[in-house]
């Protein structure tokens, strides 16, 4: 389908920033992921960065930038948070632990939307707290249909396998005991958005004396169905 709309440098920069939409990438795989010359892709993203649509992370790859969260934030249109409210509130109450979704920005992965287990032992994540991405079901969801490239870098020092990640392809969700925090297991499901690439990852996570060793087995089910329910709310919203 083509997606021009008539202005090529509008569209050029598009292009970056839908390529920067799966991680941290560096300006050879944003050459490649876009198909521009090498010389155009480097001044639209150091353009880009200028006006904080983008960033830099550590390491100097290009990430999205702060200025899209604010100007998604004024304009309200955040649909997968305006869509998470009733979804985590039914997974909490149907799994009775505390539920989240998770993005990923740069390095990190992101709280931004949860729902609290309201009495008893729990395990809390706020909005806004930011976990790393070598560790818990989240983080395995959340890289585990990443490209090749962005694969093997992400495992880089991480509590998880490439064994892990393959059963998280197959199946379609996540678990984990005790990899981001001592005594804590979760179980994770994708988030896609319309064009079917993951940008998100449902969670729930609480005490393994709860959970079980088994989590998966347990609650696999209906995250998994969140996970589903928040990407046909995305698709929807999108028509």
């Amino acid at each position: 389908m083509d997606n021009s709309s008539g202005v090529g440098v509008i569209d050029k920069a598009a292009q970056v920033l839908d390529a920067l939409e799966a991680g941290p990438t560096t300006l050879a795989q944003l050459v490649a992921a876009t198909g521009l010359a090498r010389p155009t892709v480097h001044r639209l993203a150091l353009a880009l960065v200028h006006h904080r649509l983008v960033s830099r992370d550590i390491q100097g790859r290009f990430v999205l930038g702060s200025r899209l969260v604010e100007l998604a934030s004024a304009a309200g249109e955040d649909r997968l948070i305006a869509s998470a409210g009733p979804v985590l509130m039914q997974l909490r109450d149907a799994t009775g632990e505390s539920a989240q979704i998770f993005r990923r920005q740069g390095d990190w992965r992101v709280c931004v939307a949860s729902a609290e287990r309201p009495i008893g032992l729990r395990d809390t994540i706020p909005v806004g707290t930011q976990l790393s991405m070598k560790a818990g079901s989240a983080a395995q969801v959340l890289l585990a249909w990443e490209d090749h490239d962005r694969l093997l870098e992400g495992l880089q020092s991480a509590r998880f396998t490439p064994t892990v990640l393959a059963g998280v392809r197959r199946r379609g969700w996540g678990q984990s005991l005790g990899e981001r925090e001592p005594g804590v297991a979760s179980v994770s499901a994708p988030v896609r958005g319309p064009s079917g690439r993951v940008i998100a990852a449902v969670s729930i996570s609480g005490p393994i004396e709860r959970l079980t060793r088994q989590p998966g087995r347990l609650h696999a089910e209906v995250v998994c169905n969140a996970g589903r329910i928040l990407t046909e709310a995305l698709r929807k919203n999108n028509d």
